[in-house]
């Protein structure tokens, strides 16, 4: 079991729980793991990243549907609700917003079905996540919607450690400048691994699996 903690920074409502050792994920080796277990999973907290994450958008891209990774579907849903409050119009017919979870193939491709591809193709697209560290999932959700006939409304996530991504700025609560020493290094040429530091966890963005 790693030791969570909550940093003093807090925006809204919306606390950041951290734990601090040494890290693994799909793509990179990190030295901060980011848990976003309650703000996807307890109705309170979800709701109130929604409304912190509407506040940072700044453009006035219609949105259509909100593409929902990361099993942030709760929270996509309360980002729906607060565009669809805050007067972002949508252009379906049905003057609504779909919040829609895609599947995965076995080599992390997404694939929507036939009966989903109807609200992306046309349709702005929000990718929502739930953090965006090294932008290779959010490549992925480009590559996606733009494969099934959409366009990209932009990209939020609850925490991000890039700023943008194939040129689509990155939307968040938090970022990497909440955590000045936040470091993510490529697998290959992490400085922990080369000291010998076991890894304290496997994680990603569902959470963690201790070693």
């Amino acid at each position: 079991m790693i030791q969570l903690s909550q940093l003093p920074v807090r925006y809204g409502k919306v606390p950041l729980r951290v734990a601090r050792g040494h890290f693994a994920t799909n793509h990179s080796h990190i030295n901060y793991y980011i848990d976003i277990t309650f703000n996807k999973t307890r109705l309170s907290e979800a709701k109130d990243t929604a409304r912190e994450l509407v506040a940072h958008f700044i453009n006035n891209t219609p949105v259509d549907t909100v593409l929902c990774l990361d099993g942030t579907s709760m929270i996509g849903t309360w980002v729906a609700e607060e565009l669809t409050k805050t007067g972002f119009r949508t252009i379906n017919a049905h003057q609504t917003i779909y919040v829609v979870e895609p599947e995965h193939s076995n080599n992390s491709m997404i694939l929507l079905r036939d009966n989903v591809q109807q609200m992306v193709r046309g349709k702005h697209v929000l990718v929502m996540m739930a953090s965006c560290t090294t932008g290779f999932t959010a490549k992925r959700a480009i590559e996606a919607i733009t494969y099934y006939g959409g366009y990209v409304a932009g990209i939020a996530a609850v925490y991000r450690a890039v700023d943008e991504v194939e040129g689509y700025p990155v939307r968040s609560v938090y970022s990497v400048s909440d955590i000045p020493d936040y470091e993510s290094y490529d697998s290959r040429d992490c400085p922990y691994c080369k000291q010998g530091v076991k890894l304290d966890a496997l994680v990603n963005s569902y959470g963690y699996s201790a070693l």
